[in-house]
């Protein structure tokens, strides 16, 4: 490069985590969160308090520190997890990403930041064709670095068209900005020449959502395992648990080792992680809670001061994991049990957010949920509800997840029913952050127990509030059930575990 020369290096991404269960997402499912292009997606890079993701933030901000560089924006949207995403609308962004890629050439170098388990109506591997896509304008020579999410799916081709695939490591999700300046890292050493190879190995497991935590557990141990076999010839490596609910033939716990300059390398430490991965995969089994035990324990912890508050995941209707975030069976149970101090939060049901809005604040009158239900989970229900608190639902997010990032719930309200107060927004969202219910005038520390519309991104929000053995996974009906044999599959290998017990795998003979 020389002095003249300012790198110039596109980002971009489409970041959907798809559920082949639940409603398509359309365009305006996008726009309503971010999808920005060109001079709107400069602008929006540069803000304090930015919708962009945090590993694209961290990867513009550590270049920055490190080099004169140009960014060259091409197009980044971001959407909570949903259904496949309307193929038309794909074909149009993908062209709009192709066209603006070509426009932006020539390039140094591209940073794609992708979940890796989107799907779309008519294609099981759109982030691969994007991927590819990208391969083919750049051409063969030019750096591509990518980010995925630890719930990615990833294929053969994703791998071969990229030079290096680095996924987050941590479960909830706080390791972004790490895995952000990771990727601006690697980037620079192929820009001075390095050119990493890869190897992939998928296993016939699809791990229940509620098994892949990093703190402990079977996952845990996997990635500490994994980056204990980093050494000075490795670039990366990324164990992947992937999303069963996307139901693609690509689906499978997925070893990927990136070495610095040698294939025989990436290929040996692959297989020996592969190996001690296949060895413990019976410990990816779900342990959830009765939903009749769960009502007690809120219950008894409302009833009895001296007994130690709970939080209740409702992890079957986690808008997080694609479900709608309004089903009513943690809900009923809490209503017909009179449990007293409680919010459960934060529940989908925009209908009822603006009718409690036109009331106002102090209106009484029959809140009736799920009026129009959008699927067989989400069933209708009715209670006599005050309206206690309306906002307009902008807020910045505070702790784990979404700490630092400006988020817009669309019209909230809290409606007190009673023992029970529940958090309405009109933007389906996970309860993932406590500022959700902290902007209603809920006081988390005096609640006794606490109700939460997410799977596990909660515990990095609560957590102080909340220890781990508080903690109280239900089990109930729901888009997102870690029970993976409550739905029928099309595309996933078969057989697999845990939905088939007896799958089995057998370690290809390692490369010498």
């Amino acid at each position: 490069m020389t002095a003249q020369h300012k790198t110039r290096i596109a980002l971009l991404g489409l970041m959907l985590e798809s559920n082949s269960f639940a409603p398509v997402t359309t365009r305006d499912d996008f726009v309503r969160r971010l999808y920005v292009a060109g001079d709107e997606f400069r602008a929006e890079i540069t803000k304090s308090e930015s919708r962009i993701p945090a590993e694209l933030l961290s990867f513009y901000r550590s270049l920055s520190h490190k080099i004169e560089w140009e960014p060259a924006p091409i197009l980044m949207g971001l959407v909570e997890a949903g259904g496949p995403a309307d193929h038309a609308f794909f074909a149009e962004t993908l062209a709009d990403m192709e066209r603006r890629l070509v426009a932006a050439m020539p390039l140094d170098a591209v940073y794609i930041c992708n979940h890796g388990a989107m799907i779309t109506t008519e294609d099981r591997d759109p982030d691969g064709t994007i991927f590819d896509m990208v391969r083919r304008i750049v051409g063969p020579d030019v750096p591509i670095v990518a980010t995925l999410d630890l719930h990615g799916n990833v294929s053969d081709r994703m791998v071969q068209a990229v030079n290096a695939i680095i996924a987050y490591r941590t479960n909830p999700h706080v390791d972004m900005v790490a895995r952000g300046e990771e990727a601006a890292n690697a980037l620079l050493d192929m820009l001075h020449g390095m050119r990493p190879k890869s190897a992939i190995i998928r296993l016939p497991v699809t791990p229940p959502t509620v098994t892949l935590l990093t703190a402990q557990g079977p996952y845990a141990d996997l990635i500490t395992l994994g980056q204990s076999r980093l050494t000075s010839d490795l670039l990366n490596i990324s164990i992947l648990g992937g999303f069963a609910y996307a139901d693609t033939p690509k689906n499978g716990l997925c070893i990927i080792v990136t070495a610095k300059k040698s294939q025989r390398i990436a290929d040996m430490v692959a297989q020996e992680i592969a190996e001690i991965a296949w060895a413990d995969h019976l410990r990816y089994s779900p342990r959830l809670t009765a939903l009749s035990y769960a009502i007690d324990q809120a219950k008894a912890a409302g009833d009895d001061p001296s007994k130690t508050p709970v939080i209740l995941a409702d992890v079957a209707d986690n808008p997080g994991g694609g479900a709608n975030g309004n089903t009513t069976y943690i809900l009923e149970g809490l209503m017909n049990a009179g449990v007293k101090g409680a919010v459960l939060g934060i529940f989908n049901d925009p209908a009822l957010a603006a009718e409690a809005a036109a009331l106002g604040e102090g209106a009484q009158f029959e809140a009736v949920f799920n009026r129009n239900p959008p699927d067989q989970f989400s069933r209708t229900f009715r209670a006599k509800a005050v309206v206690k608190t309306i906002r307009d639902g902008d807020c910045v997010g505070r702790r784990g997840f979404y700490a630092q990032r400006r988020l817009n719930l669309g019209t909230t309200v809290l409606l007190d029913l009673g023992g029970v107060q529940v958090v309405v927004v009109s933007i389906r969202t996970q309860c993932a952050d406590p500022v959700f219910l902290e902007m209603m005038g809920i006081d988390i520390g005096k609640m006794r127990s606490v109700i939460v519309k997410s799977r596990g991104h909660f515990r990095a929000g609560f957590d102080e509030y909340f220890a781990p053995d508080q903690v109280i996974e239900v089990d109930a009906p729901g888009l997102s059930s870690p029970i993976l044999s409550r739905f029928e599959f099309k595309y996933l290998p078969r057989p697999v575990f845990p939905i088939d017990a007896q799958a089995t795998w057998s370690p290809e003979k390692r490369r010498s």
